[in-house]
């Protein structure tokens, strides 16, 4: 446990409830707790400030997932494929992330979400699918979901990360036909496998504060479970408004991050 106080740990417990609930909603919750952790452990490297972040997020995620499973219809096969995808994109990502400048990336990122945005507010039905629309799902389209949302986004959370899991929610939507509630569920399961190979790799390194990340899990577990429970009662169109939030908040910080570069 690195030599913080009190009151920092319960500000990090703090943080870490409340991106996991962020999280199993609809993603974008290391939109909080990295920087909570940058903020908490200033003395810290940044490559154990990202393994303590895995950590923790897991947790979460796996909480979420679970509870998604249990009440959600999620297609588990489908699922896990785009995870394995997923995973392997991730690596691929990170491979070239050195090769990368992220100030090339900010401007890009931040075009694609205001796009995203827009798009979702001006198409009120966007994520709400019917049966027989979910039924017409083809092979290919399925395939595409594990090639493309597997591959090319976890292909991006290996290069650059902010905002993986809402791309997650959004092209799952897209390409399967998931109302917003499925997608979410699906797209926990998916960043279970990506956080998996990640976490193992800052493992192998030596990079994970594991007492701290053991206190903060408990409670970013806690805030996944309710945000997914949340989403499950509450249905697509809470999903559809925290998806909004979360998409300015994370224009927000990467425009702040390209003006501060």
């Amino acid at each position: 446990m690195p030599d913080i106080s009190l009151t920092m740990l319960v500000v990090l417990c703090l943080a870490a409830a409340a991106a996991g609930w962020i999280d199993a909603v609809v993603g974008g919750g290391g939109l909080l707790l990295l920087p909570a952790l940058l903020l908490g452990l200033p003395n810290v490297s940044a490559a154990h400030v990202l393994g303590t972040n895995k950590a923790v997020a897991i947790v979460g995620t796996t909480g979420a997932a679970v509870t998604y499973v249990r009440k959600a219809p999620v297609r588990l096969s489908t699922a896990v494929r785009i995870g394995l995808a997923a995973l392997a994109g991730s690596m691929g990502g990170a491979f070239f992330a050195a090769g990368i400048s992220s100030d090339v990336l900010r401007p890009v990122i931040m075009v694609v979400l205001l796009g995203v945005a827009a798009f979702v507010m001006l198409r009120p039905t966007f994520g709400t699918v019917t049966d027989e629309a979910r039924r017409r799902v083809s092979r290919a389209r399925t395939v595409a979901a594990i090639v493309l949302v597997g591959g090319g986004i976890g292909f991006y959370d290996g290069l650059f990360g902010p905002g993986t899991g809402t791309f997650l929610v959004l092209a799952l939507t897209a390409v399967l036909h998931l109302d917003l509630v499925t997608a979410s569920a699906t797209a926990k399961i998916v960043n279970v496998c990506t956080n998996a190979g990640a976490l193992a790799m800052f493992a192998y390194q030596g990079t994970v504060l594991w007492q701290l990340a053991a206190v903060m899990a408990v409670f970013n577990l806690i805030g996944g479970m309710i945000g997914a429970r949340m989403a499950l009662r509450k249905g697509s169109e809470f999903v559809r408004g925290v998806l909004l939030v979360v998409v300015f908040s994370l224009v927000a910080k990467l425009g702040f991050d390209q003006w501060s570069a």
